[in-house]
């Protein structure tokens, strides 16, 4: 399984410093919230994790190997994410969309192989797509859009997911419903998952750890009890957060 390991990871865009000095490490079978005000750095920081985006100091390392060293299907093979706009609408099917997840892992450009087409109709069942596998993707909404393009994640078979705002254009029932999916396939799979988000309240019920991005580079790293806290939240979103308690459930709110 794939291990992540962020060290003395800096950051910087113009003069604005992102992260300074971040270190994480994403082992198998964990779920990481990745948080912050807008601007934060939350987008930046997973394209730097995939390569996309050179770090300004510090290393990015996939199983002891540098992310930019690694070639575009091997870390395809390994890596899975879910970019903020989701999808294009594409002039494909449903199913031929949801098919383009395997490629990192086909052997054939000329034929698919029944197990490719089993894993992308389970991955389409899993959200509730399969009735919907020869539509055109430019027919869809929005909603339905995310979560082809969620489908389509699930059907690469990665074994880190980094999702960057995965609840865009979802209804609540299916915020939670992907979520649950995922932490299903984590714990079946022994991946592992960082999901970045605006939503405090998602990050905290589906993400045993936590990263708080906030002013000037810094950031909270640790388990969710410890970092999202009314003091700690307030801080990095420069209002007052205050929270409620219902059980073992915790509701977060703007003050």
């Amino acid at each position: 399984m794939a291990n992540l390991e962020i060290q003395s990871l800096s950051l910087q865009i113009e003069d604005k410093i992102l992260c300074r000095d971040l270190n994480v490490q994403i082992k198998e079978n964990q779920r990481w919230g990745l948080l912050g005000k807008n601007g934060a750095g939350k987008t930046t920081l997973l394209h730097a994790l995939i390569g996309r985006r050179p770090a300004d100091h510090g290393s990015i390392q996939l199983d002891g190997t540098s992310v930019y060293d690694l070639k575009q299907r091997e870390l395809a093979s390994k890596v899975g994410i879910l970019f903020q706009q989701g999808i294009e609408a594409l002039p494909a099917t449903v199913f031929e969309t949801v098919m383009l997840g395997r490629h990192p892992h086909t052997q054939s450009l000329l034929w698919d192989h029944k197990k490719d087409i089993d894993i992308a109709e389970q991955a389409l069942a899993a959200f509730d797509l399969d009735q919907l596998k020869e539509r055109g993707v430019d027919t869809l909404s929005g909603g339905e859009q995310q979560r082809l393009a969620l489908a389509m994640l699930l059907a690469q078979t990665p074994q880190l997911f980094l999702l960057d705002e995965p609840s865009n254009h979802l209804d609540v029932a299916f915020q939670v419903k992907l979520l649950s999916v995922l932490t299903n396939k984590v714990a079946e799979t022994s991946a592992s998952l960082i999901m970045a988000t605006h939503d405090i309240n998602l990050a905290f019920r589906f993400c045993e750890n936590i990263i708080l991005l906030l002013e000037g580079g810094e950031a909270l790293v640790g388990r969710s009890d410890d970092v999202l806290t009314e003091e700690n939240l307030s801080q990095a979103y420069g209002c007052p957060i205050k929270s409620v308690s219902s059980g073992e459930h915790r509701l977060f709110y703007p003050a």
